[in-house]
């Protein structure tokens, strides 16, 4: 089974796929922890990019982030399974302020390491607004209409749950 877990910053892709992969005992990567080194630096794109394709050779994965700079593509069309947490911007921001709240001073293994948990101007504005453009939500549409028979869309708490339940029987 190879899953991507995609969506908007706040909405819960790591609990997610931390989740899946536990279930269907396989390996995950957090694309932010590959973007990332110590204090929120990019780390060199190629070494990111090797990382992502490396990953990509095992037979089951569970992949939580966007990231189209790294095998957004082939990423895509190896999937079982694309789930979109398509919650909206409010909800994004209330959770990603209590994950702030959580993690304050610490770092969270979704994270790159030493990435201190941060919550500034520039991630809110992302959150409410920099993330959501319309070529965005077009990329997100054109992936559902690529893909129908993988896609999974999840919009609310609700069907996060149900989606949840069906796999604690």
């Amino acid at each position: 089974m190879k899953i991507n877990v995609i969506g908007y910053s706040g909405a819960g892709k790591s609990t997610l796929t931390k989740f899946l992969a536990e279930y269907y005992h396989c390996s995950y990567l957090f694309m932010d922890a590959v973007n990332f080194e110590a204090g929120w630096k990019e780390r060199n794109h190629q070494e990111s990019l090797k990382m992502v394709e490396d990953f990509l050779e095992n037979d089951s994965y569970v992949l939580d982030g966007n990231y189209r700079k790294f095998a957004y593509e082939r990423r895509m069309a190896d999937a079982d399974q694309i789930i979109f947490l398509n919650f909206n911007r409010l909800t994004c921001f209330h959770r990603a302020l209590k994950r702030y709240i959580q993690f304050r001073g610490k770092t969270r293994e979704s994270s790159g390491e030493g990435c201190f948990e941060k919550f500034d101007f520039e991630f809110m504005c992302w959150i409410l607004k920099d993330g959501r453009t319309k070529k965005t939500k077009a990329r997100y549409r054109n992936l559902a209409l690529q893909y129908p028979e993988k896609w999974i869309e999840i919009k609310n708490q609700k069907q996060l749950d149900r989606f949840y339940q069906k796999y604690q029987k």
